[in-house]
């Protein structure tokens, strides 16, 4: 069975990192059992960094900056790291975006998980689906045998 190639959005690592209880952190389990394949750029895993070590996401997920950055070591070796041949900007409303974009065109991503698809409509030009990480949670658990 061939594992779903996905980028994960900064939203869902920042919403993981702050409870245990909801889709976004149950994602993250489901990456750790090899459920689905994560893609991972060069300036996605910096804006993951940038993101995850600002002093209000620190407090509010109770992680230290080491704790942070055992983390993310560990998402790299979870992860395929994408080279991104080819740049797509501008697609996007938020210019923030568009390193989640180029990492899942680039990588030939099945899908993109997002807290915000509106932000992502423009996938559709390129046949990339997008879903919410609830969504991609049950599309998993329903392809489970």
């Amino acid at each position: 069975m061939k594992l779903p190639r996905v980028v994960l959005d900064t939203n869902v690592l920042v919403a993981a990192s702050r409870s245990r209880l909801g889709a976004s952190f149950a994602l993250l389990q489901a990456m750790r059992n090899r459920q689905f394949l994560v893609l991972l750029s060069v300036p996605l895993m910096l804006e993951y960094e940038a993101v995850l070590k600002r002093p209000e996401q620190l407090t509010a997920s109770g992680r230290s900056v080491p704790m942070t950055d055992a983390f993310l070591d560990a998402l790299c070796l979870c992860g395929e790291a994408v080279h991104l041949h080819y740049l797509w900007r501008p697609q996007l409303r938020d210019p923030s975006d568009e390193m989640v974009l180029e990492t899942a065109l680039n990588g030939r991503a099945d899908v993109l998980v997002s807290m915000n698809i509106r932000d992502f409509a423009t996938a559709r030009r390129f046949r990339l689906k997008v879903a919410t990480p609830g969504a991609f949670l049950r599309q998993l658990r329903e392809e489970q045998p």
